[in-house]
């Protein structure tokens, strides 16, 4: 069995999702059980997490599993942690053996989701200086089948939460304090029967979906909003850009986008490394 990091590149319900022997933490791999936490620095630890979602997709003709541009996730995290003011103890080519390792030691011959997470550790209330913290970060890997083949589309609502604000705190940073904002939007089109929320930003332009980028296409032109939009840097847009423009030949317009474009749009969609592609 080999593993490659690669440029290439039905919905799984949570009982589907197979918790794995091992993890990496403190350097080494561990038992998932021996991987602990003192309750008392549930909170403040998780406040200060940042994160990433890394898909590993398996080739059961070669048997071969391929990572999702795992430098760009790598990447992303250092500017995550650069934005909360964390020094990691590892390198960058590091935390990508590290993972190596972690799917070997797991047997991943599977689709994958693979989270690296960077905290600050201890019970201290997580108002004390970032610089006086030390930093641990783990990672996991767990069995997750993809969902590129699924047979229908996601009901979607625009949310009456509006997105965080990069005044507010940073949304281009993909950390676990945020996706309060996500949980908040999701819960809601779920109460209202719906699959997912896209939300707005302050000035009212849309922003993104509750967990994923989103694109639409009006008369054969592609559209997305900004960076600047208030939006996580996704990895999985990056790469759906460079398809649409390189490999189809169509024009990707990012720019502000009104909510009512999405009401006369021909096509939207969401993308995430989780969500996939989600018409």
């Amino acid at each position: 069995m080999t593993f490659k990091k690669s440029g290439l590149d039905k919905v799984v319900e949570p009982e589907q999702v197979l918790t794995p022997q091992y993890l990496w933490s403190g350097g080494s791999i561990i038992p998932w059980d021996d991987a602990t936490v003192h309750v008392t620095a549930m909170s403040w630890t998780a406040i200060s997490a940042v994160f990433e979602g890394i898909r590993a997709y398996w080739n059961e003709d070669i048997s071969e599993l391929y990572i999702f541009r795992l430098e760009a996730h790598m990447k992303r995290l250092w500017d995550s942690m650069k934005l909360m003011r964390m020094s990691s103890p590892y390198s960058s080519q590091e935390l990508e053996n590290a993972i190596l390792q972690l799917l070997r030691a797991n047997q991943a011959t599977g689709d994958t989701y693979i989270s690296p997470f960077a905290y600050f550790s201890g019970s201290v209330p997580g108002y004390r200086a970032a610089y006086e913290l030390p930093v641990e970060i783990y990672i996991t890997g767990r069995s997750n089948p993809s969902n590129l083949e699924r047979n229908r589309g996601s009901r979607c609502c625009v949310s009456s939460w509006a997105r965080i604000s990069d005044n507010v705190m940073p949304p281009r940073a993909k950390g676990i304090a945020n996706y309060q904002n996500s949980r908040l939007v999701s819960t809601e089109a779920h109460i209202n029967g719906y699959d997912a929320g896209i939300i707005l930003n302050a000035q009212g332009k849309v922003a993104e979906g509750a967990y994923a980028c989103i694109f639409l296409i009006r008369n054969g032109v592609v559209i997305t909003p900004p960076v600047t939009a208030g939006i996580l840097e996704g990895i999985t847009r990056e790469t759906v850009i460079e398809l649409f423009q390189e490999d189809l030949g169509m024009t990707v317009e990012e720019r502000e986008v009104d909510r009512t474009e999405l009401y006369v749009a021909d096509e939207v969609f969401l993308c995430g490394t989780y969500a996939e592609i989600e018409p």
